[in-house]
């Protein structure tokens, strides 16, 4: 690899790790510029495939500081699935008070790891209506 292509390699890592870090703190409720805040496993085991999926919920902004609190943790313990996401304001058409939180599995059709995820989820006390979807 030239030079060239290992700065930028090292640059996006950097602003990746530096994403990180601020992701780690933030509370979704609190944070307005970005669109989203990340976790993922502090070991990563598996990569996602091209039929990765997530479990989605859609909290009211009063729960979504609690719930992504337990699923943060659980989520860099490894517990859950290969990342988890929440949103920092309302999708599009939502009421305003609303914050998706996405867990993310490695793939769809791997239904023992999509039932494994679901159990750790209800386990977590993360009560609400959750769906499963295929991300695009």
């Amino acid at each position: 690899m030239s030079k060239d292509k290992m700065s930028g390699v090292d640059l996006i890592h950097l602003v990746q790790q530096a994403r990180m870090a601020h992701d780690n703190e933030a509370l979704p409720s609190r944070i307005s510029g970005v669109y989203w805040i990340e976790a993922k496993p502090q070991n990563q085991a598996q990569p996602p495939t091209r039929r990765a999926g997530a479990w989605v919920c859609h909290i009211t902004i009063d729960k979504v500081d609690d719930f992504w609190k337990r699923v943060k943790a659980a989520t860099q313990n490894g517990q859950l699935g290969y990342k988890a996401k929440v949103c920092t304001s309302a999708p599009p058409g939502a009421p305003s008070d609303i914050r998706p939180i996405y867990i993310c599995t490695y793939n769809a059709e791997d239904s023992v790891d999509v039932e494994r995820v679901r159990q750790h989820i209800s386990d977590l006390g993360l009560d609400g209506d959750w769906h499963y979807q295929l991300l695009r």
